[in-house]
C-alpha cells in the first residue's frame, strides 16, 4: 500500500494528514510546533499519526511539506553572510535599488533603509560585460575573477551570489564564475542569478539571487536534517517541499533554490481551500486562514492568483507566488494600549505557541484574541475534543488589563479587541479583492485555520461575501492543501518587443521550446503523461510602462491570429485592474511555460442530504456577548451534523480542531461534502 503525508508547520501548531492512495482513507493529527527546531514537531507528528493509523512508517512513499523556514530566516534577519560578485561598475546595485521610499510624501525623512542581504563590504566587481542581446562586449577575466572570489572566501562569507549584468540574455560568464567558485571552495553554497531568475531587470534579479543565497545554508541544513532524521525513523519516503506558487518541488531543488519557498506555508492553505471549494461548487473564493500567529488571505477564481513578486518586509523578491497578504492577526495576537495614544491596538506581537494565550495556562499573561473570545463566550472552555481545557478566569484576568487601561467594562474591552482584529483582517481582504478591481460580494469566503471559523461570519458581514464555507477539520486544511498540491516548475525567457515588431512564429517557437523544457522535467519526476499539463503565459505592458501583466494563452491558440488576441486580453486585464486603457502600443517582455504534474487528490467524504433538523447534534446552551449585551446561544457538536441539517444563529459549532460561530440572523447548513455553509437567514 502507498501512503502520502501532508505536513504544514505553523507558528503555533504543526498539522499532518496521512492519506492511503489505494483505499482513499485518511487520518489527521495536530501537534504543537517547536519553533527552535521545526523538524522536531514534524518527526513527532509523523510517528504519532502512523501509530494512530496502524501504519508502518516504512509504508510512506511521499511527504509533502509546507515550510516557513526560509520566510522566518528573512523576517528574523538570521540568514547567512552573503558575498556578491557583479559586473565592474555595478557594485551598488542592491543599495541603489529602485530609489523608492514607502509611506507618505515625507516617507524618505523617516525611512530607515534596511541593509540588503549582501553588504557593500562583501560585494566585489569582476571584469566582464555582456550586452542585452547576449553578446560578450568584454570577455571575462578569469584570473582576476578567481582572485576576487578567493578574497571573498577568505573574508569569511557563508554563501556566494553571482549576478552579472544582462546574464538573462547569456549566462555563460555566470556559469564560468560558478565553476571557478566551486573549485576554490567546494563546500560553499553558490547561487547564480541566471538559474534563479533568467529575466530582465537587474536589481530584482540580483536581489532575488542574493535572497536565495541568504536563506540557502539554513534551509539546506533543515531539509537535509529532516531527510536524515526521517530515514533514522525508518521513513524512506520521497520528500517534496511546497513552492510559493502552491506547486511541489523536490528536496534537492529546494536546497538549491530555497527562495521559491518564501510563501510555502500560506500557499498550502490556498491549495486546500480551492480543492474543497471547487468540489462544493464555489470556484471563486476569498481564502481566510487565521492561525495562532497571523492571518493569510488570497483571492482565487478557479485557480490560485499567481503574483510575479513577493514582498517580504522592504524587499521585493521576484519569484512566482500565490498572491497572499499576511497580517499579524491571529488567535495569539496580543492586545495592548500604548501609553502615548491610549488607543487599543491588537498585534502584530503574538504569544505564539509558547507561552501562548493566558487561557492556555502555559505561562502566558498578556491579553490575546483567544482570551477575548473566551471572555465573550465565542470559544467554549473545552477545545480539541476535550483534550485541552481553557482557563476562563485567567482569560478574564488578562483582558481586565485592557479594561483598566481604557476605562471600559471587561466584556466591552473583550469585544473591542475582537472588533479591532476583525477590521485588521478586513483590510487585508480588501487588498486582494476591492483594491484589485474585484467585488468581494461576488466571492464566497473560505474560513479555515484554527481561528478562521471563529471570525469568518463577522468578516462576511463586513465584506458581503457569502456563503462562508467552513470545511471539515478547518484547522488542518493546510495539511490537506499540501497533499493536494501538484508538481510545478516554471521556465521563462525575456523577449522585449513591441507587438508591431513581433513575428507570431518566433513567439510560438520560443513558447514551445520552453514547454519542451517543462515536459522534460516532468518526465524526470516520473509523472505519467496523462497527468502532465503545460500552461503558457506572455508578460505584457504598454510601451515604456514600468510593470507588466501575465496573459494566459493555450496551445490551441498558437494556430490562431495570436498577437491581436493577446493585445485584447491585455487591454481587458489592464482595464479590470486599473479601470482604464491607454491608447499606446503594447509590448511583450517575457515568455513563460509552466509544467504541472497532477497528483491523486484526497477525496473527502460525501453524503446524501436529509432532514434539516439538527437537534441530534445539539449539545447544550450558552451565552454570547455581542453589541454590548449577552445573548442566548446554542451549542452543536459538528461530528453529529449530517448533510441537509441547518443551524440557526446565534450558535457555536464545536469540533476537534476549531470552533465555528454562527451569528444572529444567519443560518449554517451542511452540504453533501459536510462543509458548513453560512448564509444570511
Amino acid at each position: 500500500m502507498s501512503y502520502r503525508v501532508g505536513v504544514d508547520v505553523g507558528g503555533t501548531f504543526t498539522d499532518l494528514m496521512l492519506f492511503d492512495e489505494a483505499s482513499g482513507r485518511y487520518w489527521r493529527h495536530k501537534t504543537p510546533s517547536t519553533p527552535h527546531d521545526p523538524s522536531e514537531a514534524v518527526l513527532a507528528g509523523i510517528a504519532t499519526i502512523c501509530q494512530q493509523a496502524g501504519v508502518n512508517p516504512q509504508q510512506i512513499a511521499q511527504i509533502m511539506h509546507g515550510t516557513t523556514v526560509a520566510t522566518n530566516v528573512i523576517l528574523e534577519g538570521k540568514g547567512a553572510r552573503v558575498g556578491l560578485v557583479t559586473t565592474a561598475g555595478f557594485k551598488q546595485i542592491l543599495h541603489l535599488a529602485r530609489s523608492q521610499t514607502p509611506g507618505p510624501l515625507a516617507g524618505w525623512m523617516i525611512m530607515i533603509k534596511p541593509e540588503p542581504p549582501a553588504t557593500l563590504a562583501d560585494t566585489r566587481e569582476v571584469a566582464e560585460r555582456m550586452s542585452a542581446q547576449g553578446e560578450a562586449v568584454r570577455p571575462l577575466d578569469e584570473e582576476q575573477a578567481a582572485a576576487t572570489i578567493r578574497e571573498l572566501v577568505a573574508s569569511g562569507i557563508e554563501s556566494l551570489t553571482i549576478s552579472l549584468i544582462n546574464s538573462f540574455a547569456n549566462p555563460r560568464h555566470e556559469q564560468a564564475l560558478k565553476r571557478i567558485a566551486q573549485e576554490i571552495a567546494p563546500d560553499l553554497p553558490v547561487t547564480i542569478s541566471s538559474e534563479v531568475l533568467p529575466e530582465f531587470r537587474e536589481y530584482e534579479r540580483a536581489l532575488t539571487a542574493a535572497m536565495n543565497a541568504y536563506v540557502k545554508p539554513r534551509v539546506r541544513r533543515y531539509v537535509a536534517n529532516l531527510d536524515s532524521q526521517l530515514k533514522t525513523q525508518g521513513v524512506s519516503a520521497r520528500l517534496n517541499i511546497l513552492r510559493s506558487d502552491a506547486g511541489l518541488m523536490t528536496a534537492e531543488t529546494t536546497e538549491e533554490n530555497p527562495v521559491y519557498t518564501l510563501m510555502s506555508g500560506p500557499s498550502g492553505g490556498v491549495a486546500g481551500a480551492l480543492h474543497v471549494a471547487r468540489r462544493a461548487g464555489y470556484p471563486n473564493i476569498l481564502t481566510f486562514d487565521m492561525g495562532g500567529t497571523s492571518t493569510d488571505v488570497a483571492l482565487c477564481m478557479g485557480e490560485p492568483n499567481i503574483a510575479r513578486e513577493t514582498v517580504l518586509g522592504y524587499f521585493p523578491v521576484k519569484v512566482p507566488s500565490v498572491d497572499v497578504r499576511s497580517v499579524g492577526a491571529g488567535g495569539g495576537s496580543i492586545a495592548h494600549v500604548p501609553a502615548l495614544t491610549k488607543a487599543l491596538r491588537v498585534g502584530p506581537q503574538s504569544a505564539g505557541a509558547v507561552p501562548g494565550p493566558a487561557c492556555y495556562s502555559k505561562g502566558g499573561t498578556e491579553p490575546t484574541v483567544t482570551d477575548a473570545n473566551v471572555v465573550c463566550g465565542y470559544l467554549p472552555p473545552s477545545i480539541l475534543g476535550g483534550a485541552m481545557q481553557l482557563d476562563v478566569d485567567k482569560a478574564r484576568a488578562a483582558v481586565q488589563k485592557i479594561a483598566d487601561a481604557t476605562g471600559l467594562g471587561l466584556e466591552q474591552a473583550a469585544e473591542g479587541i475582537l472588533k479591532i482584529v476583525n477590521e485588521n483582517m478586513f483590510g487585508a481582504l480588501r487588498l486582494v479583492s476591492v483594491q484589485k478591481g474585484y467585488d468581494s460580494r461576488a466571492f464566497a469566503l473560505m474560513a479555515f485555520g484554527g481561528a478562521g471559523p471563529l471570525h469568518g461570519n463577522a468578516l462576511a458581514e463586513l465584506l458581503g461575501s457569502y456563503p462562508v464555507i467552513v470545511p471539515p477539520a478547518p484547522g488542518l486544511l493546510c495539511a490537506l492543501g499540501d497533499l493536494s498540491a501538484d508538481y510545478r516548475d516554471e521556465f521563462a525567457r525575456t523577449f522585449i518587443r513591441t507587438v508591431d515588431k513581433v513575428e507570431q512564429e518566433e513567439v510560438v517557437g520560443i513558447l514551445q521550446q520552453l514547454g519542451a523544457e517543462a515536459r522534460f522535467v516532468l518526465n524526470e519526476e516520473q509523472i505519467p503523461a496523462e497527468r502532465q499539463e503545460l500552461q503558457y503565459f506572455v508578460d505584457m505592458r504598454y510601451y515604456r510602462q514600468g510593470y507588466e501583466m501575465p496573459i494566459a494563452v493555450s496551445p490551441a491558440e498558437f494556430e490562431r491570429d495570436l498577437i491581436p488576441l493577446l493585445v485584447k486580453r491585455f487591454n481587458d486585464a489592464h482595464e479590470r485592474a486599473y479601470s482604464f486603457q491607454l491608447d499606446s502600443v503594447v509590448e511583450i517582455v517575457n515568455l513563460r511555460a509552466v509544467g504541472i504534474g497532477r497528483v491523486t487528490k484526497v477525496e473527502l467524504p460525501e453524503g446524501e442530504s436529509g432532514s434539516s433538523d439538527a437537534s441530534v447534534a445539539h449539545s447544550g446552551a450558552t451565552q454570547l456577548y455581542r453589541n454590548g449585551e449577552w445573548q442566548p446561544a446554542q451549542l452543536y457538536d459538528r461530528a453529529k451534523l449530517k448533510p441537509g441539517m441547518a443551524v440557526s444563529g446565534p450558535a457555536i459549532v464545536t469540533e476537534l480542531d476549531s470552533t465555528t460561530v454562527v451569528l444572529p440572523g444567519h443560518v449554517a447548513t451542511v452540504d453533501r461534502f459536510f462543509n458548513l455553509l453560512i448564509n444570511r437567514g
